[in-house]
C-alpha cells in the first residue's frame, strides 16, 4: 500500500507557481536592497525579452538552437539505438567494442570543440557534431542495458514462435527494452541541450548560446544575458516535460510491468 498522498489537481499548479513567485520576489528584493547597477531585476529582464521579440530575434534564436539539437540528437538516436541493440544482443561484440566506448564516453563534449572547429570550421556542422557526440554514448549505453535486462522468457517465447534473431530484436527485445531506451533518450536530450548552448558561444553566430555571449560582449547587456538564460531553462523544461509525457504512454510502460 502506498502511504504517500497524491497531490490534488490544484496542488500540481499552485505550489510550483508559488515557488516561482517567491523566487522572483526574492530576486527583485535582493537587487533593490543591494543597489547593484549590473545585475538586472525581473522587470528589466522582462523588458529585455520584449526587446528580443520586437527585433525578431527571440523566436529565431530559439528555433536555431532547436534545429541544431534536432539534427545532432536525431542522428545520435538513429545510429545509437540500433548499435546499442546489437551490442546488447551479441555480448561478444560488446566485449570488443566496450573499451573504446568506456574510453570515449567520459570525455566532455566541450573538450571536442577545438577538434570540431578544425574538422568543420565555424558553423552549424561543428555545433551539430558536438551535439551528436554528447547524445550518442548515453543512447548506446541505455540501449545495451535495456537489451540485457529483457527477461529471458521473452527470447525463448520468440524462438518458440520461429522468429529469426533480427525479428526477435525488432519485434520483441526492442519493445521490451523501450522504457530504458526512452530514459536514455531523455538523459541524452538534456546533455545535448547543455552542449548546444556551449557550442553556440564559440562555433556559430546565432542561437541562445550566441545570444548570451554576444549580449555580454556588446555593451554588457546583462538584462539580455539573463533573459537568454531563462529562455534556455524554459526550453529545456519543455523538452524534458515532453519526454516525461512519453514515458507515461501505455505502449512504453508495458516493458516495466511485464519485467516485474
Amino acid at each position: 500500500m502506498n502511504s504517500l498522498r497524491q497531490p490534488g489537481k490544484w496542488e500540481k499548479y499552485f505550489w510550483p507557481v508559488l515557488a516561482a513567485g517567491t523566487f522572483l520576489a526574492l530576486w527583485y528584493l535582493s537587487v533593490k536592497w543591494s543597489g547593484t547597477k549590473i545585475f538586472p531585476s525581473p522587470p528589466e529582464v522582462g523588458r529585455a525579452a520584449v526587446e528580443l521579440v520586437r527585433k525578431g530575434l527571440l523566436f529565431r534564436y530559439v528555433l536555431d538552437s532547436l534545429r541544431r539539437v534536432a539534427v545532432g540528437y536525431g542522428g545520435a538516436a538513429v545510429l545509437g539505438i540500433p548499435i546499442g541493440l546489437l551490442l546488447g544482443w551479441y555480448p561478444e561484440w560488446a566485449f570488443v567494442v566496450n573499451p573504446v566506448i568506456q574510453m570515449l564516453r567520459p570525455i566532455s563534449p566541450i573538450a571536442w570543440i577545438p577538434v570540431a572547429i578544425v574538422l568543420f570550421g565555424v558553423g552549424d556542422l561543428a555545433a551539430i557534431y558536438l551535439i551528436f557526440l554528447a547524445a550518442f554514448f548515453p543512447i548506446v549505453v541505455a540501449a545495451i542495458n535495456g537489451v540485457r535486462n529483457v527477461p529471458s522468457m521473452y527470447r525463448r517465447a520468440g524462438r518458440n514462435f520461429g522468429l529469426s534473431p533480427m525479428q526477435l530484436i525488432t519485434r520483441v527485445v526492442f519493445l521490451a527494452a523501450l522504457p530504458q531506451i526512452i530514459l536514455g533518450l531523455r538523459i541524452a536530450l538534456g546533455v545535448a541541450w547543455l552542449v548546444v548552448v556551449a557550442a553556440e558561444m564559440i562555433a556559430v553566430d546565432s542561437g541562445l548560446g550566441y545570444l548570451v555571449i554576444d549580449s555580454r560582449n556588446s555593451g554588457k547587456r546583462y538584462d539580455l544575458v539573463v533573459a537568454a538564460m531563462f529562455l534556455i531553462g524554459l526550453t529545456g523544461l519543455v523538452l524534458d516535460a515532453g519526454f516525461r509525457r512519453i514515458e507515461t504512454f501505455r505502449s512504453v510502460r508495458w516493458g516495466f510491468r511485464n519485467a516485474s
